[in-house]
């Protein structure tokens, strides 16, 4: 995992927990003339380098939606290779993670895939499991609706009778983590596509037309100064916040 040598200026109102659709990677492999595959592997590095400016940014948890449950309708070629690509990372990278004290989790479906991913996945999140840096978060053949509908079939088999607010978020996916404050997603769309619907109420959205890939360090940092110019007010005037909080 690389190393970032400029942080945020000041860690001034930097998001606790960011969620990102890393979306782009075929354009732009398709403007280069190259397979998409190519694009994939290129947002991979994207993802790294994202890894070490939240790091060092102060960024606590980083999310990102790598495979949704609808992606196993694209060409199998394509399936074939992200699947490689995700055994691939767990393989090589994650212990580059772990010696710069970062934690994985892997949230989504596991049943789809393969025992060899299944049992990357699991040493990868048991080898960074008492890590305290950064944690990544990848969603894999995870759908927001489905984390919604697992939760609640797990209570009603529990025998809960009626579910609340904190009994329902408890059981997500991302039970142990706070909500996003702020969603990224590259590409040029605008939509939250089926990713932590429960988790996102309150989040933050910024969309960027940078294809993922092209995700820098200075595209970090304009998401960030976004994010920072932003008055968070969560059903409250403008007034009751405190005074660092309001926008001058």
């Amino acid at each position: 995992m690389k190393s970032s040598t400029q942080a945020i200026p000041e860690h001034r109102n930097v998001p606790r927990h960011i969620a990102v659709i890393m979306d782009g990677n075929g354009r732009w492999a398709k403007k280069r003339f190259l397979p998409r595959v190519m694009g994939h592997k290129k947002g991979l590095d994207a993802l790294e380098n994202l890894c070490a400016e939240c790091s060092a940014a102060g960024v606590e948890y980083l999310t990102v939606f790598a495979f949704s449950t609808e992606n196993w309708r694209r060409p199998q070629e394509e399936v074939g290779f992200l699947m490689g690509l995700f055994l691939q990372a767990l393989q090589k990278q994650v212990r580059r993670m772990h010696e710069h004290n970062m934690r994985l989790k892997v949230i989504g479906d596991r049943s789809r895939f393969n025992a060899e991913i299944i049992v990357g996945i699991e040493a990868a999140e048991n080898l960074t499991k008492d890590n305290t840096g950064l944690t990544l978060t990848i969603a894999a053949d995870y759908g927001g609706r489905w984390d919604i509908l697992q939760a609640a079939n797990r209570l009603l088999a529990a025998g809960k009778q009626e579910i609340a607010e904190a009994d329902l978020n408890a059981e997500l996916m991302l039970g142990d983590a706070p909500e996003p404050d702020l969603f990224i997603r590259t590409g040029g769309e605008m939509r939250i596509s089926n990713f932590l619907l429960w988790q996102m109420a309150y989040a933050e959205l910024y969309f960027t037309d940078t294809l993922w890939p092209d995700f820098d360090k200075q595209a970090f940092q304009t998401a960030i100064a976004s994010f920072q110019s932003r008055e968070r007010r969560f059903g409250r005037t403008s007034e009751q916040l405190p005074q660092d909080q309001q926008r001058n």
